[in-house]
């Protein structure tokens, strides 16, 4: 549990200590006088509650007067004095005003005696008068969480955050304490689900959420084992922390989740990792990646990229230049290195001219291995109008997205990734996101 926590009650000790009544109460004669047809009538201190308040009234404010000028150990030894006063009144706080003012010598009281338990009851009554702003209720309801929160009382905390979720004004650590606490309640997926309701508040509210909450997301996720919300959340904090690690997690995540992948679902994640720099971190890392990438490639069909490929794992140090796989990848692509480029002139005019889609989406293929955004672009878009089959249309989306990522046509891109359906979804998310921060200039 980060620090942001700790923010939330000196935030909350400063607002909630809002008056200690001595004018509220001194001001019920006035409040009655009102020409009730001249403006609402104000709440006002019960006859009860008035007639005995007075003496702990002047015992809360005799203890706020020298509290500030005590030792810790006298300050607590004077608020414990008040204590049983306040115990002597409580049964005749009734109307509103009455709650909102006793609760906030209960509260103030209480955190002088070093009794949770007090400053709770006192928290507690300022929201049951429903007299306080939003603000401050939002507060009480932070301050109230993570006193429960502290005493393990998880369904108590759970109870005073859940109503700070649809708050934009609520600080990140209270959706991360709501959620943890679901989490040690063993709701792990109630606490995501709070957690996305709280993202989802802010961000309609123009709000940022901090990367944190992100990375909290995807531990309880992780935690739980709960891999596809692991995925969906790690894809989630791309967008505000793209690091080359987030990058290469979220990925692996996505790859992960896929029931059953392909050589071109591989082929589609790799490409993304060497797009965003996530091949560029350190070879204990990316070793792994590289041999993934060089698998998912025909490096007959594709011998341009399977070399480029090569090459870089061999220049950073994940892939050794004797080892017997990259020997093979060199020995099934180079030969075939000087036809490839030889074949690219003659491939658009190919497949215009063939009855079907196939031609179409190879000769995309081969442009997309040679970064060749604007023909591969072409050739997708052809394919599509020709009519692609079920298990081609989505990696010849994602790859006429990349292709239109490439040619900076960010908005075409992301309808483009739109569409993408079924198992490679999320794939095409993830390329959105990238498309996103490239149009961010990112």
């Amino acid at each position: 549990m980060r620090a942001g926590f700790g923010s939330i009650r000196r935030a909350t000790t400063a607002a909630a200590a809002i008056a200690l009544g001595v004018s509220l109460i001194a001001a019920v004669p006035q409040a009655m006088a009102k020409d009730k047809d001249k403006e609402p009538a104000k709440p006002t201190i019960s006859p009860d509650f008035g007639a005995v308040a007075g003496p702990v009234q002047k015992a809360v404010a005799d203890y706020q007067d020298k509290k500030t000028k005590l030792p810790a150990a006298d300050v607590k030894a004077l608020a414990l004095t008040v204590v049983p006063q306040l115990a002597k009144i409580e049964s005749k706080v009734k109307a509103p005003l009455d709650k909102e003012v006793f609760g906030q010598w209960e509260y103030l009281v209480g955190m002088g005696a070093e009794d949770d338990a007090l400053e709770a009851k006192g928290l507690n009554l300022m929201l049951d008068s429903g007299l306080m702003t939003t603000e401050q209720n939002l507060q009480i309801s932070a301050q109230l969480g993570q006193m429960a929160y502290k005493a393990k009382d998880y369904p108590a905390a759970i109870k005073a955050l859940t109503p700070a979720v649809a708050n934009p004004a609520a600080q990140d650590g209270i959706g991360e304490m709501l959620a943890a606490s679901y989490e040690s309640s063993n709701q792990p997926k109630a606490g995501l689900d709070a957690l996305g309701a709280f993202v989802a508040a802010h961000k309609a509210a123009g709000k940022p959420v901090s990367a944190e909450v992100y990375d909290f997301a995807v531990g309880i996720a992780f935690r739980a084992k709960l891999l596809p919300e692991t995925a969906d959340w790690a894809t989630q904090r791309l967008a505000v922390n793209p690091t080359s690690r987030n990058w290469l997690e979220a990925a692996q995540l996505v790859r992960t989740n896929l029931a059953n992948p392909t050589n071109q679902d591989e082929l589609d994640i790799s490409r993304l990792l060497d797009a965003t720099g996530a091949l560029k971190l350190t070879p204990d890392v990316t070793g792994r990646e590289y041999v993934i990438y060089l698998q998912s490639i025909n490096a007959n069909l594709l011998p341009t990229e399977a070399l480029r490929i090569k090459d870089a794992g061999v220049a950073s140090g994940a892939l050794r230049s004797d080892d017997t796989f990259v020997k093979d990848i060199e020995a099934a692509a180079r030969p075939r290195l000087a036809a490839d480029s030889r074949s690219l002139d003659g491939l658009a005019k190919d497949a215009a001219a063939a009855p079907t889609s196939r031609v179409a989406v190879t000769a995309g293929n081969i442009f997309v291995s040679h970064n060749d955004w604007a023909r591969a672009d072409e050739m997708f878009t052809l394919a599509m109008t020709k009519g692609v089959t079920d298990e081609d249309k989505p990696h010849v989306l994602i790859r006429l997205g990349m292709a239109q990522i490439g040619e900076a046509k960010y908005a075409d891109a992301k309808a483009t990734l739109a569409k993408v359906t079924g198992a490679q979804a999320p794939i095409a998310g993830l390329w959105s996101v990238y498309a996103d921060q490239k149009a961010a200039g990112k």
